[in-house]
């Protein structure tokens, strides 16, 4: 108890929010990069490349939202937390969050099928239809393979 209400107090005041849809991104795809038992550097540039575009930050403050998602990740027992932040989100913006996953997975030129599940459950749970989502999945892939 007390370590929680220490970590409470001890925050950076510019540290973001669980609810914070970067930061749950940024966690979704931190672990998402991990999933397979190997994060490599292609993924991790993957998901730098999706944050700075995507959110229109520079690399500084991606580089300080990868950290903080990572922490965050590490703590998460379930996808929910960060979901839950995200099933909110326009249909246009959810989706985007998908095919920035699907970049993840093929950054490696490769498809781990836990990284196929994991795309699958966060598209369940943030309401991205299988069609969506396989529509996605076959344009990434097909893109990185080209």
């Amino acid at each position: 108890m007390f370590e929680a209400i220490t970590r409470l107090f001890n925050k950076p005041e510019n540290a973001l929010s669980d609810h914070d849809p970067k930061l749950a991104v940024a966690a979704l795809l931190v672990h998402l990069a991990s999933v397979d038992g190997q994060a490599n550097e292609a993924e991790r540039r993957a998901i730098k490349g999706a944050l700075m575009d995507y959110y229109s930050l520079d690399e500084a403050a991606v580089d300080q939202l990868m950290e903080q998602a990572a922490l965050r990740d590490a703590e998460a027992v379930d996808f929910y937390k960060f979901t839950s932040a995200l099933s909110s989100l326009e249909a246009e913006d959810r989706i985007e969050i998908i095919r920035m996953m699907w970049m993840v997975v093929f950054a490696d030129s490769k498809n781990h099928e836990l990284e196929d599940n994991m795309v699958w459950r966060v598209a369940e749970l943030i309401g991205v239809s299988s069609r969506d989502r396989t529509i996605l999945r076959n344009q990434i892939g097909k893109a990185e393979q080209a």
